[in-house]
């Protein structure tokens, strides 16, 4: 008859081989997601320049390049440009990045403005680093200078008016 103990050992020798095999596959799933993430990175950049060129030099179109958006997920790799459109009618924020957009996913789903701690929070920022807090807050400036979002005088950072759900 088996020991308790030796049964034990065994259960927690397949557990830890199945963590093994499951972390192999989330290294393997995000190195995938950041190289799509890059290859989707280019079609915007290379999408926004076109609406660039073809607004001419009188266009109102304005756009910043940024190094890259998302440092959490990032291999250290600054190659990556991301460009951030300003808003206008008939923009919604399937033009922005995607940690651009999340932001404003999480925005469109609040009643009130967010202070940049409970937006990180919203967005699964470990709210302890700061750095990681003053990347969301970096964005969401980007994005009031953009005319994306409105920064209240409390420092709340809501829609702008002219979004869909959005206002201030």
């Amino acid at each position: 008859m088996p020991s308790v103990i030796g049964l034990l050992e065994e259960r927690e020798r397949v557990a830890s081989q199945r963590v093994e095999v499951l972390r192999e596959a989330a290294d393997r799933a995000l190195a995938e997601l950041r190289e799509a993430e890059r290859n989707w990175e280019r079609f915007v950049i290379t999408r926004e320049t076109v609406v660039e060129v073809l607004a001419g030099p009188g266009g109102e179109e304005k756009a910043e390049v940024v190094v890259p958006v998302n440092t959490a997920h990032n291999s250290g790799s600054s190659d990556v440009r991301t460009l951030v459109a300003s808003w206008r009618e008939g923009h919604d924020a399937s033009v922005l990045p995607t940690e651009y957009q999340r932001i404003v996913t999480v925005l469109s789903s609040t009643e009130r403005g967010l202070a940049c701690v409970e937006l990180a929070s919203r967005l699964g920022v470990d709210i302890a680093v700061k750095t990681r807090v003053e990347g969301v807050r970096s964005r969401a400036r980007r994005l009031v200078d953009r005319g994306w979002l409105v920064r209240e005088p409390s420092g709340r950072f809501t829609l702008a008016a002219g979004l869909r759900g959005g206002g201030s």
